[in-house]
């Protein structure tokens, strides 16, 4: 796990690359990276590679990056694992690569797999990875993000050069970089929480997608291409057995976790004492000799927006006979590290469980540990939420054909009571124009509230503008490729889209790297992805049970109270921290953000506040810390 920064400039332009250039950029990340740092400049000054490394696989210096092949054809800078790596290479070896200066470094492999088999070498790739190579005699630069888009990359092209990196805090050190806010990006984040796929809230700069890569020319052509989805890979699960089913569910996770064991460092697993967490840290300690190190957050009192799971955690523990350690946060804690949460984001994440993502991060690297494993992806997999059921129920029954005059009428009656800024009004609105009601598992405004929100200028500006717009590519994606075009499978689909890559493995990313921690995601490894979104609706949504098919899967491994225990995601007690100094702080910040700027309404916001609307207050901080940190 690392930190990637670099520069290309275009055929046509006189800048020149140097290295005093790429390390302003590359030492922006010195927390993604504090074992050593690389830079290499190409001889015409065009191309500069700049590298922070974190060691976990092959510690050697030999392994250091940015890293060439034998006759420096090929450079590559990567952030990431990739977990077969050791496979990979006995390939090779096979194939006539037995020349090697590593003993076992996965960047190695990268620069070997693809002079061996080209860019298709990305699809022996089991692992997260976000990666730039360098190809000297086609005279082409490649960024590519993994599949899942567990790994980020932000780039931007200005003033004929290309730069690229694992933070936009980087770009931001290229003095050419503007500062300026997209605002139809804004209009997205306040929606889904994050900013959608390919833009930033940055004008300019842009994300690669997950599963994509980019290849850049000298000359300054680019050319984008998805190398992965899931429904060109799936192979639809015919049994009819939900035993067979869930067996195989778990020996594929077996193998995940397993593959995500690989390090020569310190490995342990954060324990919320959910099913996903329970099941990663019972996984994880199979054939161990020494105990799995565990770690949990709680907070200093009941509350009831957010109740403690530390009993669970520690009974999850305690069977497995863990290493098992704690930290307990305060009000205190929360407001301490705000300021730093904006500058480790690089742009907004409306999530509160950014904060202790971060407490639980640190408490792991401070406990020795380099490396942990999490549980992001099972929800969206399985049908965890208990929120996706409301929305999976009212869209079959409005796929029932339910006549839009109907919705209409019922659209009109809500306005007519006051009720158009609800969530029902926003779902039925969206069924009346032909649309799908599930826009993702997080929300936060909608497009009726934000013409509320905004100020004059943007009401403007947007007036004939939905969210819709940025989803509908994935429907259409969704209607000619599943294999099943079911109500469940679209809402797993459009997470794993946008929703996981954007928001929620971003908060796990942002967060354990501002610590130098690396954090891997054994749900989201794409053989077990594949396998899963094969599995027919009608057999996760078993009897309406959450979960259904991976607590049969997980019977057994960890105790039967943790499986039959209510869902509670891991979160924080922000809408009581609403009526103490957090709620002073949000005033006061959003009071300075509407005396600057013109984005949003006043008089709106103070409705919000009255009524202590916490996602919405949350979001809009989110964007004054941003605002503050990188505009102001």
């Amino acid at each position: 796990m690392c930190g990637i920064v670099g520069s290309l400039v275009f055929n046509n332009s006189h800048f020149s690359v140097t290295e005093s250039y790429i390390n302003r950029m590359r030492d922006t990340m010195i927390h993604r990276g504090p074992d050593g740092a690389g830079t290499w400049i190409s001889n015409n000054g065009k191309l500069g590679l700049g590298h922070r490394r974190l060691s976990i696989i092959d510690l050697s210096a030999s392994a250091a990056q940015p890293m060439c092949n034998h006759d420096k054809s090929l450079w590559v800078t990567f952030n990431g694992e990739i977990y077969n790596h050791a496979e990979i290479r006995r390939e090779l070896i096979e194939s006539g690569f037995t020349d090697w200066k590593t003993s076992h470094s996965d960047t190695e492999v990268i620069l070997y797999a693809y002079q061996c088999w080209g860019i298709e070498c990305l699809h022996r790739f089991r692992g997260m990875f976000a990666f730039a190579l360098w190809d000297e005699r086609k005279q082409a630069l490649w960024l590519v993000r993994d599949r899942i888009g567990v790994k980020p990359l932000y780039y931007s092209m200005h003033h004929g050069r290309l730069t690229f990196a694992s933070e936009i805090k980087a770009l931001l050190a290229d003095p050419g970089q503007q500062r300026e806010v997209d605002e139809q990006a804004l209009y997205h984040y306040l929606g889904f929480l994050c900013s959608p796929v390919s833009q930033t809230l940055f004008s300019g700069i842009n994300k690669v997608p997950a599963g994509h890569y980019l290849r850049v020319t000298a000359a300054g052509n680019v050319e984008k291409t998805r190398y992965w989805d899931p429904w060109q890979f799936v192979v639809p699960e015919t049994t009819r057995d939900d035993a067979v089913i869930a067996e195989k569910v778990l020996n594929i996770l077996r193998d995940s976790v397993r593959y995500r064991k690989v390090s020569d460092v310190p490995v342990g697993v954060f324990l919320s004492g959910g099913i996903d967490s329970s099941t990663n840290t019972a996984l994880f300690s199979e054939g161990e000799e020494r105990p799995v190190n565990t770690f949990s957050i709680g907070y200093d009192g009941e509350y009831q927006s957010y109740k403690n799971e530390l009993e669970y955690a520690r009974l999850m523990a305690a069977e497995v006979k863990a290493n098992h350690r704690e930290r307990i946060l305060s009000l205190q804690d929360i407001l301490d590290f705000l300021p730093d949460m904006a500058r480790y984001q690089d742009e907004p994440l409306a999530d509160p469980v950014c904060i202790p993502v971060y407490y639980v991060s640190r408490l792991a690297r401070e406990s020795g540990m380099v490396v942990c494993q999490v549980g992001e992806g099972a929800d969206e997999l399985f049908w965890g939420y208990p929120a996706w059921r409301h929305a999976f129920n009212l869209q079959r029954v409005l796929d029932l054909g339910i006549p839009r005059i109907l919705d209409r009428a019922a659209l009109a009656a809500m306005r007519l009571t006051r009720r158009s800024g609800t969530r029902y009004y926003e779902w039925i609105r969206r069924a009346a124009e032909g649309q799908r009601i599930f826009w993702g598992g997080a929300e936060g405004f909608t497009d009726e509230q934000k013409r509320m929100l905004f100020g004059p200028r943007l009401v403007k500006k947007f007036k004939h503008y939905t969210s819709w717009q940025s989803i509908e590519p994935f429907w259409n994606e969704f209607q000619d490729s599943a294999w099943e075009k079911s109500v469940l499978h679209w809402m797993s689909y459009l997470d794993l889209k946008q929703r996981l890559p954007e928001l929620l493995l971003m908060r796990v990313d942002k967060m354990s790297m501002a610590t130098s921690l690396e954090c891997r995601v054994p749900f989201l490894d794409h053989k077990f992805v594949e396998y899963v979104l094969g599995i027919p609706q009608n057999v996760k949504t078993r009897n309406g049970e959450l979960k259904y098919i991976l607590k049969k899967a997980v019977k057994g491994v960890i105790p039967d109270v943790l499986i039959n225990r209510p869902k509670q995601g891991f979160g924080v007690p922000v809408h009581e921290y609403l009526y103490d100094r957090l709620g002073n702080d949000i005033a006061t910040g959003l009071a300075e953000l509407g005396s600057k700027t013109d984005y949003f309404n006043k008089d709106y916001i103070a409705q919000l506040q009255r009524e202590r609307n916490s996602v919405a207050l949350w979001t809009l901080y989110n964007f004054y810390l941003w605002w503050k940190e990188y505009l102001r």
